[in-house]
């Protein structure tokens, strides 16, 4: 039998078969707990970008969330209501990084004008460069940062520049990342900007 021609071929379909259907199971049985983990990483997200909120304990994270945090279906942006009155937004940013898409929250303070903080739920940015833009040294230079008008709400400069109120220092070694950033960052927040000059959320 093993020396038939077909053998070979019958031998590694059948092993392909027999271990792409323990892969297909395992990800049928992992596929809500990672959906969860997706979720409950959204959600710290969102609450890091407010100082009020950003020392959650994780067994907390979900309760919190959902007490003071509703989706804004016109903008996409999530409101922050601690005790039922609008006291910030929560702005989602997506796009493509240097290898991957970056997804992240802005947290903006309620008369639109100022960054309240800013966190990273998904990217897969180089080890020690790009993915560095989730460390604090990075993502506090956003804290109290201005929100400017027009098609650059955001800028992030190299280190040698002189900022202005609306702009902070990339990482170094890392501009292929902190272009793209930057690009997402004020994508996103154009588009917010532009929904709620529409007619946003009422406090």
């Amino acid at each position: 039998m093993k020396n038939k021609p077909f053998f070979a071929v019958v031998y590694m379909f059948i092993v392909t078969a027999f271990f792409s259907s323990i892969l297909i199971l395992f990800a049928q049985l992992t596929r809500e707990r990672v959906e969860a983990n997706k979720q409950l990483a959204f959600e710290k997200a969102v609450l890091a970008v407010f100082p009020e909120t950003a020392g959650v304990e994780k067994k907390n994270i979900h309760t919190v969330f959902v007490e003071q945090f509703t989706e804004d279906k016109t903008s996409g942006a999530w409101l922050w209501k601690p005790s039922g009155k609008l006291s910030g937004y929560a702005v989602p940013i997506e796009g493509k990084g240097f290898w991957a898409s970056i997804k992240g929250i802005v947290g903006v303070t309620i008369d639109r004008q100022t960054i309240t903080g800013i966190a990273f739920y998904e990217q897969s940015e180089t080890p020690g460069l790009g993915a560095r833009i989730v460390e604090p040294d990075f993502c506090g230079q956003f804290v109290d940062r201005k929100i400017a008008a027009g098609d650059s709400p955001i800028g992030i400069k190299p280190p040698s520049e002189t900022l202005k109120d609306n702009q902070v220092h990339a990482i170094t070694g890392a501009t292929q990342t902190c272009v793209r950033l930057e690009i997402l960052m004020n994508d996103g927040l154009k588009q917010w900007q532009q929904s709620m000059s529409n007619g946003g959320p009422q406090q």
